[in-house]
């Protein structure tokens, strides 16, 4: 197992029991090992996301919970987008923590018990254009050289049970190297 390296803080979380873009907030969320979060839309062992679930619907479940910074949002908030946490589909938001430049295979352990290990990143569908127009090229940063990058929302499956509550540490473990940077789950 890697290094105990960062300590973040959880901003908030959130659950929708339906396919809705946005997610309301919650006192507490549980988290399920292989499945996800109680009551979420998203929580199963294989591919829950409705474009997928048609195409591949014995896929495993790669996209059990989304993190987004709390960084990225005021980012965002600061260039004219109104937007709270919750309303990009995430189930829990973070502080201090840079999501996206983590390593596939990082460990977050959140509160007591709680681990989730990051998949990947969620790719900005063609919802968020319906949410805010212009979002989608916001939370994707465009080079002259290389590929895009994206700023959006991390996805992560549960490895251990907990429940999860707005204060909690998170503690990040990163994987031995060599890592993998994180691609579109």
């Amino acid at each position: 197992m890697g290094a105990f390296t960062i300590e973040g803080i959880v901003a908030g979380v959130f659950v929708s029991g339906s396919h809705t873009f946005s997610k309301r907030e919650r006192q507490s969320i549980t988290l399920l090992p292989g499945l996800g979060i109680k009551g979420d839309a998203h929580c199963g062992s294989t591919v829950q996301h409705l474009s997928d679930r048609k195409k591949y619907p014995n896929r495993p479940n790669l996209r059990q919970l989304r993190l987004i910074q709390t960084e990225l949002i005021e980012e965002l908030n600061a260039t004219a987008f109104d937007v709270r946490p919750g309303d990009l589909g995430e189930n829990i938001t973070t502080r201090r923590i840079d999501l996206p430049a983590l390593p596939q295979g990082t460990l977050l352990r959140i509160g007591d018990t709680a681990v989730v290990e990051i998949t990947g990143l969620r790719t900005p569908c063609s919802k968020i254009e319906r949410f805010r127009k212009e979002l989608r090229r916001a939370v994707t940063e465009h080079r002259h050289a290389g590929p895009a990058t994206l700023k959006s929302a991390v996805m992560a499956i549960v490895g251990n049970v907990g429940v999860v509550k707005r204060d909690d540490r998170i503690g990040v473990i990163i994987p031995r190297r060599p890592h993998r940077t994180l691609q579109p789950v």
